[in-house]
């Protein structure tokens, strides 16, 4: 198992992740956009033939909070069933917070999950050390609350 930078010719593959895993989705046009954006803070998890297995897509806010700071958000995050329970979404979250500091000297990482995405939860508050800034109400387009995540960030 490789986990590295995501590149652009890595996005069909992250995609696909995507789809088959989460119903929420992405026009390619915002998958390149992260790429081109902020390129050193999204990763990919390969298998020993080259196949994506796994992606972190995140980003930079473009305005920093009404304190003035940056910070960065985890648009999607996604692990094929076949290679979970190996670690793989830890890495690739810790390598995007890690990359968030140290490069762009964000003081916080966000995320929204699911209400009911227990094991997502269970992830990013007990092994991650999320902790839950607010409920947004029917953030999803089915309607589902969504939890409002946050994790200071301490730069390297």
């Amino acid at each position: 198992m490789n986990i590295r930078t995501a590149r652009v010719d890595d996005l069909l593959g992250m995609q696909a992740a995507n789809l088959q895993n989460l119903p929420e989705n992405y026009v390619m046009k915002f998958w390149i956009y992260h790429a081109m954006t902020w390129p050193q803070i999204s990763f990919v998890a390969e298998d020993h033939k080259g196949r994506i297995v796994g992606y972190v897509l995140a980003k930079i806010e473009e305005e920093p909070n009404d304190n003035g700071e940056i910070h960065g958000h985890v648009n999607s995050i996604s692990v094929l069933r076949s290679h979970r329970r190996l670690g793989l979404a830890k890495k690739l979250m810790l390598l995007s917070q890690e990359a968030m500091a140290s490069i762009y000297k964000a003081t916080y990482v966000s995320l929204h999950v699911r209400k009911s995405n227990k094991a997502a939860i269970a992830l990013y508050r007990d092994t991650l050390g999320f902790e839950v800034a607010e409920v947004e109400k029917k953030y999803y387009g089915d309607g589902e609350d969504a939890l409002s995540m946050r994790l200071l960030l301490t730069a390297s």
